[in-house]
């Protein structure tokens, strides 16, 4: 997948077939509409293209409000992999700006899916909206096909268990800590990626040493306190352990300590980049001052966890 930051930057794109979308998640629903992108690309020997924005638009629409405590399913390289993992060719990458979001649909249309891509065909998901106060939509689409040389298709809403997938919904599920809810509306699991450093000292003391991760963009959503059956990815190694978020004094910001089960302490994981990936959430975050206490509580939360297959 080839990542474009600028429209200056396409260059050549071979008839393409085009969306766009935040796709925050890239979930089930997402997935289905990259399907089709791909499979209609490949109908017209073309390529596949999705514009996205960053930041969320919602986060400099409405700073004060809707956006302000916004949290993103995904940071902006975990959706770039998401994406290309899914089979996208193209991902183009709009700087989103208050001037950017006056875009009228029609500019939206006619000067950039058109002018600068030379889209043949744009999909859009059910109830889609775009451009200058959400005015672009599909039955506007399908009417600029009559007088524009383009197609249009409309993808209807994906449902689970008789629940519309969305990533509004998804966020709510993982702020919920109802990890196994939002995996299964993702159609994959739930991560975290970021750095790696030593973990606190409390847990190193009662025999269970942890790293802790360091996230990299702060509007990343991060699961409620508690602990949770996890597997991390590192250099191309994959460990299974437990994980607990839990927001200590001092601090506005939750900490995530992992502790893996066949982590080889020779090999070293401080300062690299992992993968977190969440597969149940096993309790909530409990009160254990006394460290005995808190000792026999991680000794039953690994033997849980143990006994999982994952």
């Amino acid at each position: 997948m080839k990542v474009h930051r600028s429209f200056e930057s396409l260059g050549q794109i071979k008839n393409p077939v085009a969306t766009t979308g935040t796709f925050d998640g890239v979930h089930i629903g997402h997935k289905v509409i990259i399907d089709r992108l791909n499979t209609l690309a490949e109908n017209i020997s073309g390529e596949s293209v999705l514009i996205t924005f960053h930041p969320h638009p919602r986060r400099v629409l409405y700073p004060e409000t809707a956006g302000k405590n916004l949290k993103l399913i995904n940071s902006q390289n975990e959706k770039i992999h998401l994406l290309e993992k899914a089979g996208l060719d193209h991902l183009i990458i709009i700087n989103f700006t208050k001037e950017f979001s006056e875009t009228t649909s029609q500019e939206f249309v006619e000067d950039i899916l058109l002018a600068k891509m030379n889209a043949k065909i744009i999909i859009v998901g059910f109830n889609h909206h775009f451009g200058y106060n959400r005015e672009g939509d599909y039955s506007y689409l399908y009417e600029l096909t009559k007088t524009h040389d383009f197609k249009v298709e409309e993808i209807p809403e994906q449902d689970l268990e008789n629940e519309t997938v969305s990533s509004t919904i998804i966020r709510k599920a993982l702020l919920e800590g109802r990890i196994q809810r939002a995996n299964a509306y993702l159609d994959h699991f739930f991560i975290i990626t970021g750095k790696l450093k030593d973990g606190h000292p409390k847990c190193l003391e009662v025999g269970f040493p942890t790293l802790e991760m360091i996230i990299w963009e702060d509007v990343k959503l991060v699961p409620p306190e508690g602990v949770y059956a996890v597997s991390l990815t590192s250099e191309g190694a994959r460990y299974r352990g437990m994980l607990n978020i839990k927001t200590f004094k001092g601090s506005n910001f939750p900490s995530i300590q992992i502790h893996l089960f066949d982590y080889d302490s020779n090999f070293n994981l401080r300062n690299k980049e992992a993968t977190i990936t969440f597969h149940k959430r096993m309790r909530d975050e409990l009160q254990l001052d006394d460290p005995q206490s808190l000792k026999v509580q991680l000794e039953k939360d690994k033997e849980e966890i143990e006994e999982l297959i994952y």
